[in-house]
């Protein structure tokens, strides 16, 4: 789990905003219920919402945010340590 408080905001207002919560999906939930594929994951941290990144043709992550205006989203991938606010655009290393 991320702990906001041990994170430097790199100029990210929202860090306060990452909750605690269960992974929706072990794959982007709407690609699974229509049966598409998608490139690599990301996980929402207000809710657990798990999309499906930009380079994927569906951009479901990208959706969740527009739709629900949750601000971070957190790499959902092996290997890859990165945290992204939408809102003030900002990249964080973890």
């Amino acid at each position: 789990m991320i702990a906001s408080g041990q994170l430097d905001s790199h100029g990210c207002t929202h860090v306060s905003e990452i909750q605690d919560f269960i992974p929706s999906a072990d794959g982007c939930e709407k690609c699974l219920k229509l049966g598409d594929t998608w490139v690599n994951l990301r996980l929402c941290l207000t809710c657990g919402h798990v999309g499906c990144c930009d380079d994927s043709k569906n951009k479901h992550a990208s959706r969740h945010h527009h739709e629900t205006q949750h601000p971070m989203i957190v790499s959902y991938e092996l290997g890859e340590d990165w945290l992204w606010c939408y809102i003030d655009e900002v990249s964080i290393s973890l």
